[in-house]
């Protein structure tokens, strides 16, 4: 075989191994996008928070995915103060 066949071949695997990390990572990212409006959307706060939330989620899916994670759900589960 050619050496510039094989440089070739060795250059479409990495493109295959890019495309596949980059597809995952988006299917990711969509995941927990939709995965956190659900949560936010069936949670016990009130409408104002949620409406909050889900604007924050929209302005910044992936930040404001990751804190409704990591706080809002503990603020979410706690009664709801009257």
């Amino acid at each position: 075989m050619h050496p510039a066949a094989l440089i070739h071949g060795h250059e479409q695997a990495w493109s295959w191994l890019v495309l596949g990390v980059t597809a995952a990572a988006l299917l990711a990212f969509a995941g927990l996008f939709v995965a956190a409006l659900v949560s936010i959307l069936g949670s016990r706060l009130s409408g104002g928070m949620k409406l909050a939330w889900v604007i924050f989620a929209f302005c910044a899916p992936f930040l404001g995915s990751l804190l409704w994670f990591a706080f809002g759900r503990r603020d979410a589960a706690e009664p709801v103060r009257r």
